[in-house]
């Protein structure tokens, strides 16, 4: 099987040392800084081309400096790509400035506010769905980060906010630990009927399985349905490095997919490690050395 290049959809790196991130606190394992250079060791048997750096949940008011953060990082050398960012859109006072002051980043492909750990309903409060409407309104895609239990209400925001190209992360995150499907199978295939979704990562089942390096049989269920229901030329391949190590290692997950996509054609395992996330992120550009020069090192 010919290795394809890779764009790894789905890449944190944070320095606690530099930026807040309380959450970190409750997972000690991920408290310290994770950088470019681990992550080539971990990959450096893994064709990674570029990768998105996705924001890592720091505090908000550190977010602008989370973006500065990433721009270091790609002109250091880190193969950065795109880079989707924290905006706080239930903020009606603040999310219209913080949204125009992204537009001006070369990198910044999109935002993320994740749903994830909010309360029922809370996604479908007034101001996150005109705070979404706002996201599209400015080009950016909007990347959904919420748990199977929340699907239902994520389903709602995207039919209210048919203007917004949705990325879903990690699949959803499924019950795998518990070996349930349902509602999860039944939301992803009511989610992957809006055209707007414009793509699935799969990423995130490693770590959403009950035992550490989680079987293929754990695992091929909830991929199968993902891919079912959104076809190959929406499916995106993500790793969620560094959140992954709590269970596995780079090459565990890589390997699953690897054996996942096997009897997959070409052009199909192309979209999925590469194509589908150089064309969702519009990752055919390159930085202006005058936009590099505008950040602090």
């Amino acid at each position: 099987m010919t290795h394809v290049p890779v764009v790894d959809a789905h890449v944190h790196f944070w320095d606690p040392a530099e930026l807040s991130y309380p959450w970190l606190k409750g997972v000690p394992v991920l408290d310290r800084a994770f950088l470019p250079p681990e992550y080539a060791r971990a990959t450096s048997d893994v064709p990674v081309e570029r990768m998105i750096f996705v924001e890592g949940n720091c505090l908000p008011n550190e977010s602008a400096q989370e973006v500065d953060f990433a721009h270091r990082l790609a002109r250091a050398g880190a193969c950065i790509g795109a880079a989707i960012a924290f905006v706080n859109l239930v903020d009606e006072e603040s999310r219209g400035g913080a949204l125009d002051a992204l537009t001006s980043r070369a990198m910044v492909r999109g935002v993320r506010q994740n749903v994830q750990g909010q309360p029922a309903g809370w996604a479908l409060q007034r101001q996150f769905v005109n705070g979404v409407r706002e996201v599209g309104r400015r080009g950016f895609t909007f990347d959904l980060c919420a748990t199977h239990d929340q699907l239902g209400d994520v389903v709602e925001l995207v039919r209210r906010c048919p203007d917004v190209r949705f990325v879903l992360d990690h699949c959803g995150k499924p019950a795998i630990r518990n070996g349930r499907m349902e509602p999860w199978r039944a939301e992803i295939t009511r989610l992957a009927a809006y055209e707007q979704v414009v793509a699935c990562k799969l990423s995130g089942l490693l770590t959403e399985s009950e035992v550490a390096r989680g079987s293929d049989a754990d695992l091929v269920p909830y991929a199968e349905h993902v891919v079912a229901s959104f076809g190959t030329d929406r499916v995106v391949y993500g790793s969620d490095w560094p959140v992954l190590t709590v269970a596995g290692e780079y090459a565990d997950w890589y390997g699953f997919t690897e054996r996942f996509t096997a009897d997959w054609s070409a052009t199909e395992r192309a979209g999925f490690y590469h194509d589908n996330a150089v064309r969702v992120y519009g990752l055919s550009f390159s930085l202006e050395s005058s936009e590099m020069e505008r950040i602090d090192t």
